[in-house]
Order: C-alpha cells, then sequence, then structure tokens
C-alpha cells in the first residue's frame, strides 16, 4: 500500500523528501503517480516537472470524499508505485479542524503515514513528538520515520538510542544540503514554470540513496489492489465542438489543475493554448477564455508592454466568454501597482486596480447571489483562495454604481472563511466571470454544467 509522507508542521521537509523518492525512482527506471494533499499549485509543479506523471492534488473540502478516492484509485492503478505528500501538519486542515487535513486523507484512503521531522537541535524530545503525534488519533499508522536535519554520526547514534524500543521503523537520516534545499518566494515554492532551478535529478537521486533506506521505503510506495471507481457522467451535456476554449498557459499564468483540461478534453471541447507572456492574439477561432492564475505582479511591466495581447483581450471581451481565476482577474482591471509602486496598464475591462496586500488564502464557502454563468442564486459550492495583492475600485462609490447599471457587473456570490462572515466577492455579466477564488470544476458537476453552458453561448461578432 502506498504511503502518505508527512509532518508535525510545514517547513519540515515533505516535498524535498517527495522529490527524493521520485528522482531515486526515475533514476531507476520507475514510475511513480505522486499526488498532493490540498489545493496547493507550486509543490504539485515541482513533483511533476521530473519525468514522472503529473502529480495530482487531493482535497477533501474542495473535491469531496467521493471525488478524492475515485482520483486516487484511478491514477495510482496505472503505476506499480504511488505516494502522497501531505500538507502542513498532520492534523492541520479546515480552520482549527483536522477535516481535509492530511491525516483525513490518510484515514479516507487507509494509508500509512511516513514521517519526517527536523531533528536539528533535538534527540529525546524527538520521541516525545512522535508519541503525541501516534497517540493522538489510535486509528492512524504511523509506519516509519525519518530525520531531517541530522549532520554528524553523533546526532544519529543518539537518535536510534532513544527510538530503540519503539515499534517504528527508521527509514533515513537527511543531512542539511543546500542543493537539495528548494527556494521560496511569497507563496511558497518557487515553481519551475516560473524560471525556478530545474531539479537535479541525478543528485537528489544520489543523495537518497546514500541517506535513506530506499529499499525499505519501497514496500511504502507500492500501489493498491484494483478497486472500483465510478467517474461523474457528463454524458448528458450537449457541446457545440465548433467552439473553443482558450486557455492561457505560460510562464506567467499556470495555476491550474490538470484535470480541468482533461475534463473538458473528455467531453469533446476542442481546447486552444494562449500566451501573454509571448505577446500573442487570442486565437480568432476561440468563443471563450480561461485565464487561470499566477504571477501577473511579477511580470506587470512585461504584460503592459503586450499591446498584442492586451488589445485582443478587450476585442474578445465584446464576442465571447471570459473566465477569470485570481492573478487572471487582475489583468482585467486597470493597473497593477508592483512592489516598487510603479502602475502598470493592464486591459481596463472591470474597474479597479490591484496593489499588495496582506496574504489571503485558505478554502472558502461559497453562496450565489445571482444566476450567473458560474454559479446559481442561493447554490452552495467551494473554493480557496491564494494571493496576497488586493483591489481597489478606480471609482467613487456612486461612479462605481452608475458604472455597474451601464455595464451589469455585480458580485456573483459571497464567501467566507471557516467561522468568518460572509462578504460580496467578484465581478460577472452574462459573459465574464472574474474573481479571487479558484475552483476545482471536473469535481463540482452543477458548477461544470454552468461552466459549460457559458462556454456554448453564442456571441455577435459585430457587438
Amino acid at each position: 500500500m502506498p504511503c502518505v509522507i508527512s509532518s508535525p508542521s510545514t517547513d519540515s521537509g515533505k516535498t524535498t523528501l517527495s522529490l527524493l523518492l521520485s528522482c531515486w525512482a526515475f533514476s531507476k527506471g520507475i514510475k511513480i503517480q505522486t499526488f498532493k494533499v490540498g489545493p496547493d499549485y507550486l509543490d504539485q509543479q515541482q513533483l511533476s516537472s521530473i519525468g514522472q506523471p503529473i502529480c495530482r492534488n487531493l482535497d477533501i473540502f474542495l473535491s469531496g470524499e467521493e471525488w478524492v478516492q475515485e482520483s486516487f484509485y484511478k491514477h495510482s492503478l496505472k503505476y506499480e508505485f504511488s505516494l502522497i505528500e501531505g500538507a502542513m501538519g498532520l492534523f492541520d486542515g479546515l480552520g482549527a479542524t483536522s477535516y481535509s487535513s492530511t491525516a483525513n486523507i490518510s484515514k479516507l484512503l487507509n494509508v500509512p503515514i511516513i514521517f519526517i521531522i527536523n531533528a536539528r537541535g533535538q534527540v529525546a524530545s524527538l520521541l516525545a513528538t512522535i508519541r503525541g503525534f501516534r497517540d493522538f488519533d489510535s486509528e492512524l499508522s504511523i509506519a516509519g520515520i525519518i530525520f531531517n536535519n541530522v549532520n554528524s554520526d553523533r546526532h544519529k547514534k543518539l537518535i536510534k538510542e532513544v527510538f530503540k524500543n519503539e515499534d517504528i521503523e527508521i527509514l533515513g537520516f537527511l543531512p542539511s544540503d543546500s542543493k537539495i534545499t528548494l527556494k521560496k518566494a511569497n507563496l511558497g515554492l518557487i515553481s519551475p514554470m516560473d524560471n525556478g532551478e530545474e531539479i537535479d535529478v541525478e543528485y537528489f537521486a544520489n543523495f537518497a540513496e546514500r541517506n535513506l533506506d530506499v529499499f525499505s521505503l519501497i514496500k511504502f510506495l507500492k500501489s493498491p489492489q484494483k478497486k472500483i471507481f465510478n467517474c461523474v457522467n457528463f454524458k448528458d451535456l450537449k457541446i457545440d465542438k465548433s467552439k473553443p476554449i482558450a486557455i492561457v498557459e505560460d510562464k506567467i499564468f499556470h495555476f491550474q489543475y490538470p484535470e480541468t483540461k482533461e475534463f473538458l478534453s473528455e467531453i469533446g471541447i476542442p481546447l486552444i493554448s494562449w500566451s501573454i507572456y509571448d505577446d500573442e492574439e487570442i486565437p480568432s477561432e476561440a468563443s471563450s477564455l480561461i485565464i487561470p492564475g499566477g504571477f501577473p505582479e511579477k511580470y506587470a511591466n512585461h504584460i503592459s508592454n503586450s499591446f498584442k495581447s492586451l488589445n485582443s483581450l478587450r476585442k474578445f471581451r465584446k464576442n465571447g466568454f471570459i473566465y477569470a481565476e485570481c492573478g487572471g482577474m487582475m489583468i482585467l482591471g486597470d493597473f497593477i501597482k508592483d512592489e516598487n509602486g510603479d502602475n502598470h496598464k493592464m486591459s481596463g475591462i472591470l474597474p479597479f486596480r490591484s496593489r499588495k496586500s496582506k496574504l489571503s488564502v485558505g478554502y472558502r464557502y461559497i453562496e450565489g447571489l445571482k444566476d450567473t454563468p458560474i454559479i446559481k442564486q442561493n447554490q452552495l459550492i467551494r473554493g480557496h483562495e491564494f494571493h496576497y495583492w488586493e483591489i481597489e475600485n478606480n471609482l467613487s462609490e456612486l461612479d462605481l454604481r452608475k458604472a455597474e447599471n451601464q455595464s451589469k457587473l455585480s458580485p456573483p456570490w459571497k464567501i467566507k472563511s471557516w467561522k468568518t462572515e460572509y462578504k460580496n466577492e467578484g465581478f460577472f455579466d452574462e459573459n465574464l466571470h472574474a474573481s479571487w477564488i479558484h475552483l476545482h470544476l471536473p469535481s463540482s458537476p452543477e458548477v461544470a454544467k454552468n461552466f459549460i453552458d457559458a462556454t456554448q453561448i453564442s456571441f455577435s461578432k459585430d457587438s
């Protein structure tokens, strides 16, 4: 049975360990299907960048238990080996609960836990930590442990002495090494799509061979026995194949779940890539447009000088349906103010400017305010936020109301996080939806149907 790699807290080495095992397997010609707990894009991209199958997200809050199980078995059964990288600490989930946590995933899929713990400056305290996590939930199985930041033989010997009477398998000691330290930025790891350094697969593989008991670990990477799973059925959808969807895919905009494209392709919608970074025009055959999240603030000056792309976007606003998430929404505004305080002109489709603020991250409960292209009035769905920037209106409240009346723009929904109050958020009209919220369309049939219906609308090219 495969394992889930977890730890007491974030920054303990989960991604590094997952990459070490993936690189070692790759060096031996072994394919491993990796999974990432939670709505993470950046760890998922790292694990997908080293020649292994695309990493998949497992998120109970966002996608539901049935989808998580189906996705896990569907993809892990394709390969002999698989592993799951956890998120944050073992029990950290929604708000102050363990719902949608790594522990929740472990119990749902009935997989054991391999614990990695930062051993720097600790010996006997490590045992107290492990016992505390092990005894906190008797339904969980912590089958093995790996110690990180162990930089001497004496440190290693002392840890072995402390754990000699424990019924837990020690599977490795990782010394500190700058060559396997992953670089970070505001939102987490630097994406390999955002000028991140490529993983040195050979070095990672050799490091794993030297410092991990890889042949004992293999037994925790075996994919599960075959199980029956039922995929969501979208066969009743009517698809017009003459209406392709263009998706921005470049080094700026890449916060997108792989299942979205797979799902749209599987139901028969033609997809076209479009690059704002390369200053391309939106393909003329596209009838709808997806602009996923990314880092427009980092490339704000570059975007503002991508005149063909921005002009194409303004024209497309009249002729097609636009769906924009997070960073994708930011380029629909008037300006992005970068970290130096400089304003960079964007498309000007929506009446706001973006500027840096405090981090807004986490799960969101969502309730529809009206019938929109994505959500219906009073419909309840779920999503997540992941950004540092905020938007401010360029207009006075009175002028904004006039502008909204003229263009029919209004918030599509209200959102809240765990134990907070609802607030209105986003912009929509009949052929536009823009919001900070990231959704997982394939696991939400009603939202997916709304989205697909919106992409099938015919617009006058003369409007």
